[in-house]
C-alpha cells in the first residue's frame, strides 16, 4: 500500500474505501510502461526519506532491531532502503495488493525473509513475532486504523507509524481534500490522532520528527519551469516556518510526521 496510486491519474480505477484490494492494485499495474516507471522514481524517493526518518528514530528511542516487518509494504521500496542501511539483518513484509507483493519480491531486498500478500486486517505471524514493526504512510488510507495499530503492537514491541499530517488549514480546502481522496487517504491526521491511536494500541511514543520534506519532492510532478519555480519558493516558505514553529507549521499545511511507539 505504502506510495499508493498514481497521484497524477486524472481518475481513479476504483474506490479506496469500498475497495481498496482493487484500488491499490490498480495503482500498481499501470499499463503505461513510461507511466508506471515515473511513479517507481516517485515511491523510490519517498522512500530515502522515510528510511532516512525510521534510522533517526530508531537511533534516539535507542532501538536496534534484529527483525523488521513492514505493514502495508507497497512494491518494497521503503523495505530495499531499510535493508540497504542495514536498520534490521531481517526483513518481512505483508501488502494488500497482491501484484504490489510480487513486485517487492521481486527486489534484491537485503536481509528480506519472508514478502506476501495478506488480507489487510490479520499479519500471519504470531505475538511477538518481530522486534519492529512499521505502518508508513498506511495509517491515513485504512477505513478503521484503530485494529491495525492493536495488530502491530500485538506482533512487535515497538511500532514505527508515519503518516501526512492533513488536519490543517492548506490541506482542509475542497481541492486538497479531493486530491487526497482520489490518491486513497480515508483519515486526515494531526499529531493529537496519532499519538491516540498509538496509546489505544498499548504504546506510548518514544520518540517522533516532524518533516516538511525537501525540494526534490514538491517538485517531482512540475512539468514546467512555471511549476518548478512555485515549487521551489513552496519549499523555501515552508521550510522557514517550519523551523521557526514546526507545531504552527503543522496546523497551516502538511507535513510528514513519523513516531516510534513502545509497548507500555
Amino acid at each position: 500500500m505504502s506510495g499508493g496510486p498514481d497521484p497524477s491519474a486524472s481518475t481513479p480505477p476504483a474506490d479506496a474505501a469500498a475497495d481498496p484490494r482493487g484500488f491499490y492494485t490498480a495503482g500498481y499495474s499501470l499499463a503505461d510502461r513510461t507511466e508506471a516507471d515515473r511513479m517507481g522514481r516517485w515511491r523510490a524517493l519517498g522512500a530515502r526519506s522515510k528510511a532516512d526518518h525510521a534510522v533517526a528514530l530508531c537511533a534516539r528511542a535507542g532501538v536496534r532491531p534484529a527483525t523488521l516487518v513492514e505493514i502495508g509494504c507497497g512494491d518494497g521500496a521503503l523495505l530495499a532502503e531499510l535493508g540497504a542501511r542495514g536498520l534490521a539483518p531481517t526483513l518481512d513484509g505483508f501488502e494488500l495488493s497482491p501484484t504490489a507483493a510480487a513486485l517487492a519480491s521481486d527486489r534484491s531486498i537485503a536481509g528480506a525473509r519472508r514478502i506476501e500478500a495478506y488480507d489487510g486486517e490479520h499479519v500471519p505471524a504470531p505475538d511477538g513475532a518481530y522486534d519492529l514493526a512499521v505502518l508508513s504512510h498506511v495509517v491515513e488510507h485504512v477505513q478503521d486504523p484503530a485494529p491495525l495499530l492493536r495488530e502491530a503492537a500485538r506482533v512487535a514491541p515497538a511500532v514505527l507509524v508515519e503518516v501526512p499530517l492533513e488536519a490543517n488549514r492548506s490541506a482542509g480546502r475542497p481541492a486538497k481534500r479531493a486530491e487526497a481522496a482520489r490518491i486513497g487517504h480515508v483519515q486526515f491526521l494531526d499529531r493529537a490522532a496519532v499519538h491516540a491511536l498509538v496509546s489505544g494500541a498499548g504504546l506510548q511514543v518514544a520518540a517522533e520528527l516532524s518533516d516538511p520534506l525537501p525540494h526534490a519532492h514538491h517538485a517531482f510532478f512540475a512539468a514546467s519551469r512555471t511549476a518548478r519555480a512555485r515549487a521551489a519558493l513552496k519549499t523555501g516558505l515552508r521550510r522557514a516556518l517550519w523551523r521557526v514553529s514546526p507545531r504552527a507549521a503543522e496546523r497551516l499545511f502538511t507535513v510528514h510526521y513519523a513516531c516510534l511507539a513502545q509497548r507500555r
